[in-house]
C-alpha cells in the first residue's frame, strides 16, 4: 500500500463497503517456496467480521489449510496512468492512480456440508445485480451433477483482523491541477475503469 497518509483517509467502513461491493480479489498466503495466491470471489458478512469464499480442492492454498493460516486479500478498483503533462504545471513526474483495499486475517477451512449454502449465497449476491434477469440458482442443476461438482471445492472463511485502503486520486495536488488531470483521464485515460477513476479524482479533496 502507498505509504503517503493522504491516500489513507477513508474510513474502515468505506474500505469494507468497497471490498464487499467488488467481491473479488487476490488471496495470498505464505508458502514454503514463497507467496501463494489465488483469484477468488468472496462475501463479507454484515458484521464485517468474516469473509467467506471457496477454493478448488486442488488449489495449493486449500491443500495448505490443514491448520489456519494468516492470509491477505487484495481488492483492486479503478486504476490509470497519469501523465505529468496533464497537470499543466512544471516539474511533475508520471504516476499511477488507483484504489486498493487489503483485508488481513486468519483463513480456515470450514466443514464440507457448508458448501451448498455458500454457493447459494454467493450466486445470489451476483445474480441479484443482473435484475431483471431471472436469477440462476443451484436448484437448476441436476442433483447428481451438482453433488459431483461440489465435491471438487471446499468452503473457507477468513476472520477479518485488519483493513487498509489506498485511494490514490491526486489528493496531493491543488484542486485545479487535480481537476485537469481528471479531465484528461476521463477523455483518454489508460488503465481500468478510467472514467470511474476520473469521477473519483474529481470528488477527492486536494491541497487548496
Amino acid at each position: 500500500m502507498h505509504p503517503n497518509p493522504v491516500y489513507h483517509t477513508e474510513t474502515a467502513q468505506a474500505n469494507i463497503d468497497f471490498a464487499r461491493a467488488r467481491a473479488f480479489g487476490v488471496l495470498a498466503v505464505n508458502g514454503e517456496a514463497g507467496p501463494v495466491m489465488a483469484h477468488v470471489p468472496f462475501l463479507i458478512d454484515e458484521s464485517a467480521e468474516w469473509l467467506h469464499l471457496h477454493l478448488v480442492r486442488s488449489n495449493p492454498i486449500a491443500r495448505a489449510l490443514k491448520n489456519p493460516l494468516q492470509a491477505r486479500i487484495a481488492v483492486s478498483g479503478a486504476d490509470g496512468y497519469v501523465s505529468p503533462d496533464w497537470y499543466e504545471v512544471p516539474d511533475q513526474v508520471p504516476t499511477w492512480n488507483y484504489i486498493a483495499v487489503h483485508l488481513t486475517g486468519t483463513l480456515e477451512l470450514r466443514p464440507q456440508d457448508e458448501i451448498r449454502d455458500l454457493l447459494d449465497r454467493q450466486s445470489k449476491h451476483f445474480e441479484d445485480q443482473l435484475d431483471p434477469k431471472l436469477p440462476w440458482t443451484t436448484n437448476k442443476m441436476t442433483p447428481e451433477v451438482l453433488e459431483k461438482m461440489m465435491r471438487q471445492i471446499v468452503p473457507c472463511r477468513m476472520k477479518i483482523e485488519s483493513v487498509d485502503g489506498t485511494w490514490k486520486l491526486n489528493q496531493n495536488k491543488p484542486d485545479a491541477v487535480r481537476m485537469r488531470a481528471a479531465d484528461h483521464m476521463d477523455a483518454y485515460g489508460m488503465g481500468m475503469e478510467t472514467r470511474l477513476l476520473a469521477a473519483m479524482m474529481r470528488g477527492a479533496g486536494g491541497q487548496d
